[in-house]
Parts: structure tokens; C-alpha cells; sequence
């Protein structure tokens, strides 16, 4: 299993928006950045996420899980970007702020704390035990 983490603005698409999209899970389209496009190609159905509030609240607030791989977003007209799928899994018990991450030097080296723009990001093992570890799970 690989780890990722998606940003959201909460204004645009907010942890309750994809908790109430249910089991089936929603699409995570709009995606226009060909890293971030590439980073969903390699997600594979069972991968877990951190759920990540931006603009003013930069948290993660929740775990969700890709249910469907990476097919065309019909929101791009051109036709170059794809989505996947993902459902909501649980809610952290206590929220991580990006405040959190920068100062644990364990995660010095996360794409979070180096690319912070980048909205679908791959996160490592090790940090995302650690990151659990802070979010209470």
C-alpha cells in the first residue's frame, strides 16, 4: 500500500462534502498540475490518504481511501488530466496542522514541508506512522 495526501480547500470541497458522498466515495477532479496528475496515475484502489484542509485552516483532518484508479476527468476540456476516487475512512482525532509538521524534524523531508503547493502529494511510511502517531490514531 502507498500513502498520499490530497488538499482541499474547505470552501471548495470540505472533509464533511466527502464524508456525506458515503462509501461510494467521490471524485477528486479539477486536479491541473502534471505532477499531481502523475501522482494520482501511480495510486492504486486500497492506497490510503491524509485529508488536508488548505488555504486558512492548513490541517489534516482526515483519512480517506482510493476506490477507484486514475481514469479521464471529464471537467478538462482539453482532455490531458485524469481523477481518481476516493471515499472517507475516518476523521483524526486530533487535527495535524502544517504549523505541527514543520516543527517535528522527522518530517523535515516531506513533500508538505518542501512543495506545500503541490495539491496530491505521495507521503512516505515513516511519515505517515508519524503523522498518525500526532493525529491521536
Amino acid at each position: 500500500m502507498n500513502y498520499w495526501l490530497f488538499k482541499s480547500e474547505p470552501g471548495a470541497w470540505s472533509w464533511d462534502d466527502q464524508v456525506k458522498a458515503g462509501k461510494k466515495g467521490a471524485e477528486w477532479d479539477g486536479v491541473r498540475n502534471y505532477q499531481a496528475d502523475n501522482n494520482m496515475k501511480a495510486m492504486k484502489k486500497g492506497d490510503r490518504a491524509f485529508f488536508y484542509h488548505s488555504v486558512d485552516e492548513k490541517r489534516i483532518v482526515g483519512i480517506v481511501e482510493v476506490v477507484k484508479e486514475h481514469y479521464p476527468d471529464p471537467t478538462d476540456p482539453k482532455g490531458r488530466f485524469g481523477m481518481v476516487d476516493v471515499t472517507a475512512v475516518e476523521p483524526v482525532p486530533s487535527p495535524v496542522s502544517l504549523a505541527d509538521i514543520k516543527a517535528a524534524p522527522k518530517l523535515s523531508e516531506m513533500v508538505l514541508v518542501k512543495n506545500s503547493r503541490l495539491s496530491v502529494q505521495p507521503v512516505m511510511p515513516v511519515e505517515w506512522k508519524l503523522v498518525c502517531k500526532m493525529a491521536g490514531l
